[in-house]
């Protein structure tokens, strides 16, 4: 029980990992783009590979479900209230994902120059 807490747990943290690094990656990405604000690009890019793992790790579950479902079987589907909590708790930060880069593409939070 304890490691699909923790893994449930790592796969919400992705969300900040990688949120982070998309708002790192854009930032990066506005300044002069010369071989050290490259690798600053290439940095926050590494942060959002690693996001993306780590959200496809801890599914693990549901691909497994999607093998025994292809062998004709019924899959232990016991977690899959957790896994419908978690699916919201992701949707509402994807919202506010949404909303945070709209009011950063329109300058909200940056100071005036």
């Amino acid at each position: 029980m304890t490691i699909r807490w923790l893994l449930a747990a790592v796969h919400l943290l992705a969300l900040g990992v990688g949120l982070g690094a998309v708002w790192a990656r854009g930032r990066a990405l506005q300044v002069q783009l010369d071989v050290p604000g490259l690798r600053r690009v290439f940095y926050a890019d590494a942060w959002w590979g690693i996001a993306a793992l780590l959200w496809i790790g801890t599914m693990i579950a549901l691909i497994r479900w999607r093998g025994v479902v292809a062998r004709g079987a019924v899959p232990d589907t016991r977690a899959a209230s957790r896994f419908a909590r978690i699916s919201f708790v992701q949707a509402e930060l994807v919202v506010l994902m949404v909303l945070a880069a709209t009011a950063m593409a329109r300058g909200y939070g940056v100071p005036a120059r």
